[in-house]
């Protein structure tokens, strides 16, 4: 009877056996491996960035306008990044009054502006009623348009490089069709340059 006892203690004590040795069997698995390292990769980013220039005539106003007159200011525009890292691809202004009048508002009978480039810096006359001209051959930034607007869009700007200038002429006129219900009025202007970064692209 004592012999018949034990086997199920045997028993037992096998299958603990057997099932350690199996786990034992999973930690001693092996395979090969192979590796290598890459080398650094540098990255860095672009600038974007513009300031104003040496000349800045838009904060000097104009006072007793009548149809057809015309006021001139040269302002620079210059791209203070490098020819390496500037990443400018178009640049932009946006126009804004306060106070406001029909001035600005009316888009027939009301200021309009034209902006032009010379390849150097314009020859400025009198003061403040000021004229310029270009010892170059001067290009057209923006045609003749109503003097309100928002990223509107400058063309022949060299100021997209790095490095370059810009020299500016803003030119508004008060069309000579301006009628009575434009005497009187006041307007300041606000002008922001903005640059935007080139077309993304790979690299």
């Amino acid at each position: 009877m004592r012999r018949l006892a034990t086997t199920p203690k045997l028993l037992a004590s096998l299958a603990v056996v057997g099932a350690a040795a199996s786990i034992a069997g999973l930690g001693t698995f092996a395979a090969f491996t192979s590796s290598t390292s890459a080398q650094n990769q540098a990255l860095t980013s672009g600038t974007v960035s513009i300031i104003l220039g040496a000349a800045n005539r838009l904060t000097t106003g104009a006072s007793g306008l009548v149809p057809g007159d015309t006021v001139e200011r040269a302002v620079d525009i210059t791209n203070n990044g490098t020819l390496a890292n500037s990443q400018v691809g178009s640049i932009a202004l946006t126009t804004n009054a306060s106070p406001s009048s029909l001035l600005d508002t009316d888009t027939t009978n009301g200021l309009q502006m034209q902006i032009d480039s010379c390849p150097v810096a314009w020859t400025e006359s009198g003061g403040p009623a000021y004229t310029y001209t270009c010892g170059g051959s001067p290009s057209v930034v923006l045609a003749s348009r109503a003097v309100i607007g928002n990223s509107i869009a400058l063309s022949n700007m060299s100021a997209v490089t790095g490095g370059n200038t810009d020299h500016l002429r803003v030119k508004l006129t008060l069309p000579a069709a301006a009628g009575n219900t434009l005497q009187t009025l006041s307007s300041t202007i606000g002008y922001v340059f903005t640059a935007n970064q080139r077309t993304a692209t790979s690299k």
